[in-house]
Order: C-alpha cells, then structure tokens, then sequence
C-alpha cells in the first residue's frame, strides 16, 4: 500500500515496486496524478482518495503486508492545510493500519523536523512523527532533505521552468545557504531496502552527503540545460516583501516559510544510511546531467495532467 502514491517519490517508486513483482495499491487525491502513475505502472491498483476524510479507502489496508506513507502538504500559507495533510491524515494512515493489523510502516518524515526553521510544515511533520511513533505498528522513519530527480514539479522543478522563461531569476541574499540534495532513486532504493528487511522503531536521516550552495545548485542546471537566465541578488528583507505581496494577490507555491527555511542555516550532519541500506549515494554532479540534460516525460506529463490536458506517453515504462 502506497499513500500519496502520485507525488514524485511515488511516482519513481510504485513502477520500480510493480517489476520487482509486488501487488502495489497506490492512493492519491489527485486523480489526474495518478493516470500519470498508471501510464508508468499499468499494474498498479490505483485509487482517488482524501485521507483526511473518513471513507472506505481503510478497507483496501486489509492484507495489506507494508504500508509506505509518502503523502505530504509541502507548499502552501495555510497552516489548516498543513495540519489536515500531514499531522490529521497520517492519524487516519494509522489507525487504518492498526484497524486491520498491518505488520510493517515506513513514514517518509522529512529532514526539516531536526530544522531550525519554524514554520508550518515542521510544526506538522514533527506531529506525524509523534502519532507514528505512539502507535502500535511496527515502523521505520525516513528523513529525505531537499530530494531532485524526474517528476519534480515542485522543488528545483519549479526553478528549471522558471528558468526556461524568465531573462532574471532573483534570489534571496547571495544564495550561498547549504543545500545537501538527495536523488530520488536513493530514496526509493532505501525504502525497497526497508521493505526486504524491516528495521523496527528505527528513524534515518537519509541526507545527501554533498554540500552544496544553492546557488550553485542552480548554476549546474543552468549550465546544463544551457540555459541564459542571469541571477540576480536581493536583499533577504525585500525578497521576503515580494513574497508577501505575491501571496496577498494569487495562490504562489514558493511562500514566506519556505523562504524562512531557505535562509535557517540548516547544515545536517550526514549519518551512515549508504552503509546500513546498501545504497550507494548518487552525487547531485552524477545524477543532474541525466535528470537535466533531455525533456523530463515525467515532469512534463505531471504538469499536463494538473493543467486537465492529456498526459505524455512515457518513452519508458519506468
């Protein structure tokens, strides 16, 4: 069982599950993500569901051997949305998976509950860890950072298109806030790790090993997607007023507190995953080239899709 199943972690992972012959239910509100996810796993059992709601979704967690809970609020103002998405749906998850006995969990967290920012989307996902480990099923918790890699709509996704049309690109102060990336393939090689051998009650901080400037994130895209975009500095205070006013005026998916997040400093030390799941770490130099370079049919089709038109058909099923 695979909640948020659409998202990008899931729509790299449930194909990669399917050919490794797992019998996958995928769960989503987004119906129009999830087609997506059926053109690259036709096998997949997937389902429209709301998991903040109370609904017949809990039965399909009968017999269900391991959930994996990918489903996050990650961008937007709204405190109430955070809370409904991340801290009242996996309270629902869990119940679901103690209602029908599920034997195994693995929660995806997020490397920001050991951030200093403070914003809407720590606050919550602390809360879901809480509720994961107060529940009676048997867990792991996985902590990815800032995560890159096809399908990414969101993240330096968002900066790419923005790239690909704009002559400037301002960016907050000088740009020079450690990043420490984390392919999306990674992820989903420790998560079918978990999967082969559970570890019980145990939380991961799954951070990239390198150590990146943000701007210099962006330059290594720009450079390979040739792309003529100049970056331009502004001072935090009037980055964060530009924000302020855009998000008086229409809905933005880059806010206020993820701009808090950007600059908090953040610098997190790099544990020994690689070594305990046998997962090679993929450096942001290696893998950008391949997720960069060429038109991502993911990315594209996600976008398709999220604006009703008529989704890509994938040159490959995974």
């Amino acid at each position: 069982m695979v909640t948020g199943a659409a998202g990008m972690v899931g729509q790299n992972l449930v194909p990669r599950l399917v050919a490794r012959g797992h019998k996958v239910i995928a769960i989503d509100k987004s119906g129009a993500a999830l087609k997506v996810l059926g053109q690259r796993a036709p096998a997949a059992d997937r389902h429209v569901a709301d998991l903040a709601e109370e609904g017949s979704w809990g039965d399909l967690f009968s017999g269900a051997d391991t959930v994996v809970d990918l489903k996050a609020q990650i961008t937007s103002p709204d405190r109430a949305l955070h809370i409904r998405n991340n801290s009242l749906a996996t309270s629902r998850v869990l119940a679901a998976c103690e209602r029908h006995a599920v034997p195994y969990l693995i929660h995806l967290s997020s490397s920001v509950v050991v951030s200093r920012a403070a914003d809407f989307y720590t606050e919550t996902k602390r809360l879901g860890e809480e509720a994961v480990r107060a529940s009676r099923t048997k867990h792991t918790i996985l902590r990815p950072p800032l995560m890159f890699g096809p399908g990414d709509i969101k993240h330096l996704g968002l900066i790419l298109r923005l790239m690909k049309v704009l002559p400037l690109i301002p960016l907050p102060g000088d740009g020079r806030f450690i990043r420490q990336p984390l392919y999306v393939g990674d992820l989903c090689a420790v998560i079918e790790t978990c999967l082969d051998r559970p570890p019980d009650g145990g939380t991961f901080n799954i951070i990239g090993h390198d150590r990146i400037a943000f701007v210099d994130l962006l330059r290594q895209i720009r450079a390979i997607t040739r792309s003529r975009c100049v970056f331009v500095p502004l001072p935090i205070a009037l980055f964060r007023v530009v924000l302020g006013v855009q998000q008086l005026f229409r809905r933005t998916i880059f806010t206020t507190e993820q701009l808090d997040a950007l600059t908090a400093g953040d610098d997190f030390p790099v544990e020994n995953w690689s070594e305990v799941f046998g997962v090679p770490f993929t450096p942001f130099q290696v893998a950008a080239p391949h997720v960069y370079s060429q038109d991502d049919d993911l990315r594209v089709s996600l976008l398709a899709a999220l604006n009703g038109e008529e989704p890509r058909q994938p040159r490959t099923s995974t």
